[in-house]
């Protein structure tokens, strides 16, 4: 049986530096192709404008996009994104365009494959990143000032869109998915579920490779994040490849790059733009200094894929090409254990570890004041409730709103979603805490960070548990796990060690969970009930 495409891109990731195409929108923009290309003839009726819509261009004048995909391959690139970075319906709506977004990435996908074929050899084979951009739409954040709790995009929607475009990717010759420039690292998690489901209508493991933005000097995503968090909250995917795109170039790019290599235990990328914009909205680094720059991430060992984004040109990827070509690639060994979770910056847990504060007055059952606030619709104080909690040294906050008198989903996700907007709050880890699935769903859904779930346990079966359990590890999460099964809480040492054994198995082995994301709460509850057996 031939090597499928994933298993020859890693050997050929760990024989040396990778280069990666650079920007598609400056060398079309540079083309400046007129309203008549953009429409070709499958669409010169359309009702409005599609200049600029570069993505339509696979469809309408293909010749353009494979000239693009042939000038980076000439370069030196081994790996050439599809032209799709707007193809999802939310991003497509602009142009009134969702009913072609399918066939925008067949035949993107295709171009891109003919392409590469061209130019690949057996001892060079040549690669297709299959892209799916952010949207235009972040679930982490609200559009409207005044109402901070508001979305105009849900998980669902999201999830929804990226699946159509990585099926028709993934159907028309993509060797893997890029989710690129990640700004908001819940839309990413709603990616990932989406190749979730791809994989699982395939047949096989979609190969992924994710690159976040990092925004500004701050050092975070424009959603909060630390690089390090970032990465914490998206290693459940188990991406192929994590790295970092646009906004800054090279120069600015190196600390971060830096900080993600030393956490990620898979291969590492860069693609950074040519330089910061200037006044005119252009970049300046020439392919010379970009180069150097980038030459001395490869000889400093941090990267095993380079690349360009905006500004850069096929010249650009020749100069990083033979600059990066002397040094081997970035070497990785497995990450010691720790539980490693993420609000908007992470927390580690491992053995150097003091005894971790888990902030429970966020939750209706054991504080009576907050349930009064929620059930009242005073939200703003319930914030300062958890503000007050992290202040005092808090390093996870627990969320529960199980309470008769509530919509507990509703509430869940209200108070989840104006957590978002307070960075000072949200620091912190959450723990999604609910005797309900369906309100754990819900709030996994709002979260983009890596959070812990309050918890499963084995007492409506093992089927149930391993659905659950398969679910939270779909979202990122780590699990408490009670010593509960079908016959009850256990009550005794040999009870507790039997099902805390037997879940972790299950855990472990059958849902693939990390052991480090599993935390047990062994029920000592029952040593304080006066009954004499306990």
């Amino acid at each position: 049986m031939p090597d499928s495409p994933s298993s020859r891109l890693r050997d050929a990731l760990e024989s040396r530096i990778l280069v990666l195409d650079g920007a598609y929108g400056t060398l079309l923009q540079g083309l400046e192709l007129d309203e008549a290309a953009y429409r070709g003839e499958l669409l010169q009726d359309h009702p409005c404008s599609l200049a600029g819509n570069h993505d339509i261009l696979a469809l309408t004048c293909p010749d353009v996009v494979r000239d693009a995909h042939q000038r980076y391959l000439a370069a030196g690139a081994d790996i050439v994104q599809t032209n799709t970075f707007t193809s999802t319906r939310i991003a497509q709506a602009d142009y009134q365009l969702e009913a072609e977004v399918p066939a925008m990435n067949a035949a993107s996908a295709r171009v891109a494959r003919a392409a590469a074929d061209a130019y690949a050899t057996p001892e060079r084979p040549r690669f297709v990143a299959g892209v799916i951009g952010p949207t235009n739409r972040t679930a982490s954040l609200s559009p409207d000032v005044n109402d901070p709790g508001f979305r105009n995009v849900s998980f669902d929607e999201l999830a929804d869109n990226y699946l159509e475009a990585g099926r028709a990717l993934m159907e028309n010759g993509a060797d893997f998915i890029l989710l690129e420039t990640v700004f908001d690292t819940l839309n990413a998690k709603a990616a990932v579920w989406a190749l979730d489901t791809l994989s699982t209508e395939l047949g096989y493991r979609v190969p992924v490779m994710i690159s976040g933005t990092i925004t500004d000097a701050s050092g975070r995503t424009l959603s909060g994040q630390t690089t390090e968090a970032f990465w914490y909250s998206l290693r459940h995917a188990d991406p192929l490849i994590i790295g970092l795109n646009c906004a800054l170039g090279a120069e600015q790019l190196r600390p971060y790059v830096s900080a993600l290599s030393k956490a990620a235990d898979t291969f590492v990328s860069v693609h950074p733009n040519a330089g910061l914009p200037n006044a005119f909205g252009e970049y300046d680094d020439t392919p010379e200094s970009m180069a150097e720059t980038l030459g001395g991430f490869a000889a400093d060992g941090l990267i095993n894929l380079v690349g360009g984004c905006c500004g850069t040109t096929p010249e650009h990827i020749a100069a990083i090409a033979a600059a990066v070509q002397p040094h081997p690639p970035r070497r990785f060994e497995p990450l010691p254990p720790a539980l490693r979770l993420a609000g908007l910056e992470p927390l580690v847990v491992d053995r150097e570890s003091l005894f971790v504060n888990v902030g429970e007055r966020t939750n209706v059952t054991g504080s009576a004041r907050f349930a009064r606030l929620i059930r009242d619709g005073e939200y703003e104080e319930a914030l300062a409730v958890a503000r007050q909690q992290v202040e005092n040294g808090a390093q996870i906050i627990d969320i529960n709103m199980d309470e008769g008198m509530l919509d507990s989903e509703a509430a869940m996700v209200r108070f989840l979603n104006l957590l978002a907007a307070e960075p000072d709050i949200s620091r912190v880890p959450f723990m999604v805490d609910s005797s309900k699935w369906e309100v754990i769903e819900a709030g996994l859904r709002c979260i983009q960070g890596k959070p812990v779930v309050n918890s499963l346990s084995l007492k409506e079966g093992e089927e149930a548990f391993v659905e659950a359990a398969r679910r939270c590890r779909a979202y990122g999460a780590a699990v408490i796990v009670m010593a509960f099964d079908e016959d009850g809480q256990a009550d005794t040492f040999e009870r507790k060690t039997e099902i805390c054994r037997r879940a972790y198995r299950i855990l472990t082995e059958e849902v693939g969970l990390l052991p480090e994301d599993v935390i047990f709460d062994p029920n000592i509850f029952a040593i304080g009930t006066g009954i004499d057996e306990h």
